[in-house]
Order: structure tokens, then C-alpha cells, then sequence
């Protein structure tokens, strides 16, 4: 859990007029009264639940923008939570959670989460990963945004075209699906598993020996050093993830 700092209790965070809505759902009163402030400083406006059906309750009469979630609420596991979210909506889920297994954070993800942050947490990564999520959900909305860009890397998927620093590079199909597949989910965590059914199929799930290969394929034409990659992230363990900052 991270420290709170000396003054920040509830009352010292005004909420803002108009900022994105943030439904926390968290039953630890040291984590909510942290969060007031930390969030509401940079613009939000903070929806508080402590159980999982009252944060439910909550996600469908307020409309938020983005739910930090945790896994361990006391009425139900924060994965039903998810699952029943995402019956109906898209909003942006950041779990966080102080259960830091991989399988935890895959089976987080495979039912719908878009990140996961573990406790104890840094803010700064809360507050980054808070962004990329928002900002992948209102691009998401743009109709008809078909060109992705960062640094010196642009994916025109509307030609299916890649360039990198003004040169184009060739790609084969499957390496092309892979990238566009990122690209479409650019800032957001996809699992190793969520990766190869949208790639290969659902009959080919288990074989990440294929994702792999091709990971590799993409870093040696997109990153200058594909040891250490500007662009496609591990998440290990977990899958992949297309930085988008």
C-alpha cells in the first residue's frame, strides 16, 4: 500500500467541475482516502464503492470514464466484477490489486481488465497507466481514426501500410494482423492467450510458441534494438503491450 503523504486526507481535494469520472471500487479505507486527492489533483472526479455490487450499481448510474478496481472485495471476487461489466460496457478497467501472480493478472485481462497495477503501487505508474487508458477509450470513439502514430513509427491501418522514420517497411500478413491487432489495443495489456485468438484463432490458443516467433519478427523490423524495445513491450508472463508514450 503506498504511504499517504502528511495533509492529504479527504476534505484537502476539491472535486473538479467537469473531469473524467473514475469509479473506485476498493474496500480499504487507506486506499480510498489516498486516492481522494491523488486523483482529484489532476482533474477527476471520484466515485467511491466498497462492495462489488455497489460498485456495479454505481458503474451503471454514473456512467464513469474508467474503474480502478480491486480483486479482493468483500461480496463477490473482483473477476465476476469484470465479467459482468463487460456484458454491457467497454469502460477502461485498471486492477489494483495486492495479488501480483501472473496467473492473477492473466486471468484479470482474459476477462476483460485492461491493465493491472499490484500493490503496493507507485503513483506515478497509477496515474500513467490512468492516462494510456483514457486515451486509448477516446480514440476508440473517433470514428474513422484508421492512422496510428508514436516517435518515428506509423501504422496507416485503413491501407495496411507501416513505416518507420519514412521508410516503409514490409511486413508479411501475419506479422501485419499481430501489429494491427496491437495497434487497435495501443496502451493496453493483451494476454498471451487473447493475442493468438485474434491472430490465428481460436483453435490455436495454446500455441505461443507462434507468438513468439513473430514478436520477435516485428522488434527486428520496427526497434532499433530489439533487445531493449522502444515499441512493443513484454508484460512477462502476461502477453504484450504497444506503448503509446
Amino acid at each position: 500500500m503506498p504511504e499517504l503523504p502528511a495533509g492529504n486526507h479527504a476534505g484537502s481535494a476539491r472535486p473538479p467541475a467537469n473531469g473524467p469520472v473514475v469509479l473506485v471500487i476498493e474496500d480499504e479505507p487507506p486506499i480510498r482516502r489516498f486516492l481522494r486527492p491523488t486523483l482529484t489533483r489532476q482533474g477527476y472526479r471520484l466515485v467511491e464503492a466498497e462492495t462489488g455490487e455497489d460498485g456495479l450499481l454505481q458503474a451503471a448510474t454514473r456512467q464513469p470514464d474508467l474503474v480502478i478496481l480491486d480483486l479482493g472485495l468483500p461480496d463477490m471476487d473482483g473477476l465476476q466484477v469484470i465479467r459482468r461489466l463487460r456484458e454491457w460496457t467497454a469502460v477502461p478497467i485498471i486492477v489494483l490489486s495486492a495479488r501480483g501472480a501472473e496467473s492473477d493478472k492473466v486471468a484479470a485481462l482474459d476477462a476483460g481488465a485492461d491493465d493491472y497495477v499490484a500493490k503496493p503501487f507507485a503513483v506515478g505508474e497509477l496515474l500513467a497507466r490512468t492516462r494510456v487508458a483514457l486515451r486509448h477509450a477516446a480514440l476508440a470513439r473517433e470514428p474513422g481514426e484508421s492512422t496510428f502514430e508514436i516517435a518515428d513509427l506509423r501504422v496507416d491501418l485503413g491501407r495496411r501500410r507501416v513505416w518507420l522514420r519514412d521508410t516503409e517497411v514490409r511486413l508479411t500478413p501475419i506479422e501485419y494482423r499481430l501489429l494491427a491487432v496491437l495497434v487497435r489495443h495501443a496502451g493496453k495489456v493483451l494476454t498471451h492467450r487473447q493475442l493468438l485468438q485474434e491472430v490465428w484463432g481460436p483453435g490455436q490458443v495454446e500455441q505461443t510458441h507462434y507468438l513468439r516467433i513473430y514478436m520477435a519478427n516485428l522488434r527486428r523490423k520496427l526497434e532499433t534494438d530489439p533487445a531493449r524495445p522502444r515499441f512493443l513491450r513484454t508484460e512477462p508472463g502476461v502477453g504484450y503491450r504497444l506503448l503509446t508514450e
